[in-house]
């Protein structure tokens, strides 16, 4: 016998991203609002989705390390190469993120 099991989702909004040029306060972006809700709940993981550019992987960084005190599971998802394109156009940093993010052909 099979046992259902419930995942229960719970979405957040950033208020943007964290930007040391703007010097954006990490406060301003509703962390706290985060850690709040995830400290209510028994949430197992985190699933990061920012924008692939410097500030996403600071905002993202700077999460993993305010919870990584909490026994929760900080993942990212995947960027790289989109489906379709043409490797001639691919830039630097995209290529070498598809490069860090592959995974074996199962």
């Amino acid at each position: 016998i099979e046992k259902d099991i419930l995942v229960e989702e719970m979405h957040h909004v950033l208020n943007g991203l964290i930007s040391s040029i703007d010097a954006f306060d990490p406060d301003k972006i509703k962390l706290n609002k985060l850690i709040e809700r995830l400290n209510n709940s028994d949430y197992k993981e985190v699933i990061i989705a920012v924008k692939p550019c410097i500030e996403g992987e600071m905002t993202a960084l700077y999460i993993k390390n305010i919870l990584s005190g909490m026994n929760i599971e900080v993942t990212r998802i995947a960027s790289g190469i989109p489906m379709g394109a043409d490797m001639e156009y691919i830039d630097a940093l995209t290529l070498e993120q598809a490069f860090d993010n592959r995974k074996k052909i199962s």
